[in-house]
């Protein structure tokens, strides 16, 4: 719906007058440009080039520059400029390379006037020299940039930015010889259009391409740049060396930017994908837009204001085909919907709380905050009138500090360093992670250790010298005893059933194999303890001597060398007639004195029979299978694992993820997996553990993680000779042809780890360094300087 609101404003001897409009184009706009009275706008398309008169209520067609019954590549225009000089004088920068100006005070129907067919490929801009009417600039994906004089055919001078193509170039307004380029590989450039040779500055400006730049029309150094990275960068090109001022983070790819007319910090921007508002920004605020448009469905793709003394009107085209005049009262103000509440943890537990100063009590009893931390301007400990937005959105800052002491986070820091994640069979590293965990005090995560060392490794690596069950008492000889049994749990009737099975004298062929290498563990020399190592099989069985023995079974690792014992049925004695047998528990000992402790001890009875002629059951298979796979514990693994990142331990889930590996990663989501991976590398680099993060960051499997530390680390080499950056990937360098990284010792080419002095710049292979510094402290290269290496 259009707004009926109108803004009349008087610039000099003529009046702008208007309100928000919009008019319906043949096809996608690419580029607008204003004529210098700003009655006028051109709008340039692959398939649409008019001229459109401005109005006080709506647009008007003037002209349609796009003539001949044939369509040609020429009109498919990537971008437009008008000149703000001359009002007849426009240019466009064609899909298919051409240059091409118009003439629009040429009586004919075609206004076009010359044609420029020096780039090989698509020119992404054209641009206009502001005080020089027949000098015109253009920038292509060719990575070559021009300067044409209109009163010659030819360009007068080439520029090669020495990349792969040119985004944006822009005459500076202040400086008569002086221009700016952006390129796809992050840099921009600084040139002096008498010297095509080389460009006067160079920098990396983005962390990807830069798409857009603009000088600040007031201030002369301040030169604006947007990039795929999502960033608008204010730099300051007045310093000895390109100085960052302000930097906006927005939400998408940054296409275009414009400085906003008499207001020094506002800036207008637009994306090239997936948001379609356009968006003001005062760059001393760079988290909230001032104000945002909102008229357009599909991609803006031109942006420009309407007059540059007026900062009420700003027009823009789009893909949706559509021509707006946006007025800036009318805008939507995201801070008057921003909520002025926040809440954040600090690195060492403090916390930060953010609330409106109606809603904070000063009779609460806080103390203010007295540290000397930066705080964004978004929240405000005290209103001052003097300072920027200090009636919007202004916030109480309360900060609750942990008690001295409680803080401590030495735990994190010496776990992170002692870890062993890598390198060493399973069973090593969960036993010395256990330690690790052991020596901090943490003793739950040291049993959580132990438990996956049982879990996933061979229980023949489990020492018997860690197994405290007793057997019997005072016995001289039997087997260790592997879990526990109670009576209680047993089925009603099985005990009598088999003794009255046996007191009819069947006969018994159960055949019985020992595991000589087992050795009996007393009452006497061990402790009570709950649970076992390694499960095992249960012979409860008639024997006669001063107590009984409990056998263990365990048929599925006997010693194939040992002779298995073969007990024949005429060994056994005839049994004799059993009766009035008492209740199994009644001719139990006392718990007091039993050797025999379940894994509840409340539950916990005596196998031990007073009668040493007493039957006991045989159990000659096992209770449950006594080898289950690791995988029927997976479950329990990945619970304990999103237990320990609920509770906040997201150091132990990502240690036992990674140590784990294939194990149980396959039953964790990849989205879970990355935000562990990305939690635990932030804390580990607020914590400045760099070697740390980078160990995590190279055995995770996630290729969004395992790519993190492969970003951001380019390094940029000057040779050695001539001083001059290496333009080039080899290891000559194409200025003075001499080798870049040479060793000073060998005096040859260094392709591997290369160490030099930050001294005097020599250097060579690190071993070859090393051993000449043991004899000598002055420079291999003989240069006489005393190097030193960190």
């Amino acid at each position: 719906m259009e707004k009926m609101s109108r803004v009349t404003t008087a610039l000099g001897g003529s009046t702008l007058t208007g309100r928000t409009m919009h008019c319906h184009l043949d096809a996608p706009a690419n580029a607008i440009s204003v004529c210098r009275d700003a009655a006028q706008v051109v709008v340039a398309g692959r398939s649409i080039f008019k001229i459109y008169a401005i109005e006080e209520e709506q647009f008007v067609e003037k002209l349609n520059l796009r003539v001949g019954r044939k369509p040609s590549l020429n009109l498919s225009c990537a971008d437009v400029v008008w000149h703000q000089m001359d009002e007849n004088l426009l240019a466009t920068a064609a899909t298919n390379g051409v240059v091409v100006t118009w003439n629009l005070g040429r009586p004919s129907r075609n206004k076009q006037d010359q044609l420029f067919t020096e780039h090989k490929r698509t020119v992404n801009k054209v641009c206009f020299h502001p005080t020089e009417a027949h000098v015109l600039l253009s920038g292509s994906q060719d990575g070559f940039m021009k300067c044409f004089d209109l009163r010659r055919k030819d360009s007068v001078s080439t520029f090669s930015g020495q990349s792969e193509s040119v985004r944006d170039v822009q005459f500076s307004i202040r400086d008569y010889f002086t221009f700016a380029s952006t390129f796809e590989n992050g840099n921009v450039q600084l040139w002096d259009i008498r010297r095509p040779d080389r460009c006067e500055r160079m920098f990396t400006a983005h962390n990807g391409p830069v798409f857009c730049c603009d000088w600040h029309p007031e201030d002369r150094g301040w030169l604006a740049t947007g990039g795929r990275d999502k960033m608008v960068k204010v730099w300051d090109m007045t310093t000895h060396r390109a100085k960052e001022v302000h930097c906006v983070q927005t939400i998408a790819s940054v296409a275009r930017v414009k400085w906003r007319p008499e207001c020094r910090h506002h800036l207008a921007t637009c994306s090239m994908m997936v948001d379609h508002n356009i968006y003001v920004w005062d760059v001393r605020r760079p988290f909230v837009p001032a104000a945002m448009f909102e008229e357009h469905r599909d991609v803006t793709t031109g942006i420009a204001w309407r007059h540059p003394h007026d900062p009420s009107f700003l027009l823009s085209g789009s893909k949706d085909s559509t021509l707006c005049q946006h007025l800036f009262r009318d805008a939507s103000q995201p801070v008057e919907r921003a909520n002025p509440e926040g809440l954040c943890y600090g690195l060492f537990g403090d916390l930060a709380f953010a609330a409106k100063e109606s809603l904070v009590a000063t009779e609460s009893g806080r103390k203010p905050y007295t540290g000397d931390r930066r705080h964004p301007i978004f929240f405000k400990r005290k209103l001052d009138p003097a300072e920027p937005f200090s009636g919007l959105a202004s916030s109480a800052l309360s900060v609750f500090e942990m008690e001295p002491g409680s803080s401590s986070m030495s735990w994190f820091v010496d776990t992170a360093e002692r870890y062993a994640l890598a390198g060493r069979p399973l069973a090593e590293l969960c036993d010395h992670n256990a330690k690790v965990a052991r020596d901090l005090g943490r003793n739950q995560v040291a049993q959580t250790w132990t438990m996956l060392r049982i879990i996933y490794c061979s229980p023949g690596l489990v020492p018997t010298t860690n197994l405290n069950h007793s057997v019997g008492k005072g016995s001289s000889c039997g087997l260790p005893l592997m879990n526990s049994f109670n009576l209680k749990d047993m089925a009603p009737g099985l005990g009598s059933e088999t003794r009255l099975d046996r007191s009819k004298g069947d006969a018994r062929s159960d055949t019985v194999l020992l595991d000589s290498s087992a050795t009996l563990i007393t009452n006497e020399d061990n402790e009570e303890t709950e649970g076992s190592d390694v499960p095992a099989d249960y012979l409860l069985g008639d024997v006669e001597g001063e107590d009984d023995e409990l056998y263990l079974l365990d048929p599925e690792h006997a010693h194939s060398e040992e002779p298995d014992y073969v007990l024949p049925q005429e060994a056994f004695p005839l049994r004799h007639e059993i009766v009035d047998t008492p209740p199994g528990p009644e001719h139990l000992q006392d718990k007091a004195d039993s050797p025999h402790v379940s894994g509840n001890e409340a539950d916990a009875a005596s196998l031990v029979p007073v009668d040493s002629s007493f039957s006991l059951i045989s159990v000659s298979h096992a209770l449950y299978d006594s080898r289950l796979p690791p995988d029927f514990f997976s479950a329990l693994v990945c619970d304990m694992l999103r237990f320990y990142a609920e509770q906040g331990d997201v150091q132990m889930a990502v240690s036992v993820l990674i140590v784990l590996g294939e194990r149980v990663r396959k039953d964790i989501d990849e989205q879970t997996q990355e935000h562990w991976y990305t939690s635990y590398i932030d804390l580990l680099q607020r914590f400045c553990l760099w070697n740390v993060s980078n160990q995590v960051v190279k055995l995770s499997t996630s290729r969004a993680i395992s790519c993190l530390n492969q970003a951001s680390t380019t390094l940029h080499v000057n040779c050695s000779h001539c001083k001059r950056p290496m333009s080039s990937r080899g290891w000559v360098c194409d200025r003075c042809h001499h080798c870049a990284s040479m060793c000073a010792v060998c005096h040859h080419v260094v392709k591997g780890l290369f160490v030099w002095c930050q001294g005097c710049s020599h250097g060579g292979h690190l071993q070859h360094i090393m051993k000449w510094l043991e004899s000598s402290s002055h420079c291999p290269a003989g240069c006489g300087h005393l190097c030193e290496y960190s």
